[in-house]
């Protein structure tokens, strides 16, 4: 019981860091970046701009979240074609990463391309109020 504790604070203290995923969110971030996802990440979520540092392809548990900033727990997701057919999936993860205790806020990609203003001030908002709590 005891040792069963002490992992599942090693986890929440690294946010569920999974290693054995390095790899893969590495080629995720460098090889087949969306047009959205690189837009949000220079206009918005690089560099503190929001006043929370944000992780470009993290690996949580046995999931890759696109964006995620630890201090607020919070996780941005992109849906572009690659989640049309992926509903159960994509709701048995969200499930998972909110159990675990995380913000999620998804987006389309269309929306962050059009409408990056409406984006920003739902970013900014959420981010303001996750910090407040």
């Amino acid at each position: 019981m005891i040792f069963r504790n002490l992992i599942r604070k090693l986890n929440l203290m690294n946010n569920h860091y999974n290693k054995a995923l390095r790899d893969r969110a590495r080629a995720l971030r460098n090889a087949s970046v969306s047009k959205a996802e690189k837009f949000l990440w220079k206009r918005l979520l690089s560099r503190k701009q929001l006043g929370v540092g944000f992780k470009r392809q993290r690996s949580i548990g046995n999931y890759i979240v696109d964006f995620f900033a630890a201090e607020i727990r919070m996780i941005i997701e992109i849906d572009g074609n690659s989640h049309i057919n992926r509903g159960e999936y994509d709701s048995i993860r969200n499930e998972w990463l909110k159990r675990q205790g995380y913000t999620i806020i998804r987006f389309s990609e269309r929306d962050v391309l059009s409408d990056f203003d409406s984006v920003r001030m739902q970013l900014s908002h959420t981010v303001y109020c996750l910090r407040e709590e």
